[in-house]
């Protein structure tokens, strides 16, 4: 029988990462991309109309600089679409 203890990990080790917390916006827009067929092409037609709308009646959270990239990224699909918008968080441009 083997026996789980709480205090087998050390709390240091269990650090949330920033980036991830900060991005929280992000990961809600593209889970409901994945899950909504309306809303995914939406999010690809009329990107500035799916952030206003929001998803489920939730807006999302998101930084300005983000709004931007989102509203200007250009793609057919939403594979395309999230490795433009990375590019872009990353600092490389090309969004067409």
């Amino acid at each position: 029988m083997t026996m789980l203890t709480l205090d087998a990990y050390q709390a240091s080790s269990f650090t949330p990462r920033k980036s991830t917390a900060g991005r929280s916006g992000l990961h809600r827009l593209f889970a409901a991309a994945v899950v909504s067929d309306q809303f995914r092409a939406q999010l690809l037609s009329e990107p500035e109309a799916a952030l206003t709308g929001g998803y489920l009646g939730q807006t999302f959270v998101l930084s300005d600089h983000e709004k931007r990239i989102i509203k200007t990224v250009r793609a057919n699909n939403l594979t395309d679409f999230a490795q433009k918008v990375n590019q872009a968080l990353k600092g490389n441009h090309s969004l067409a």
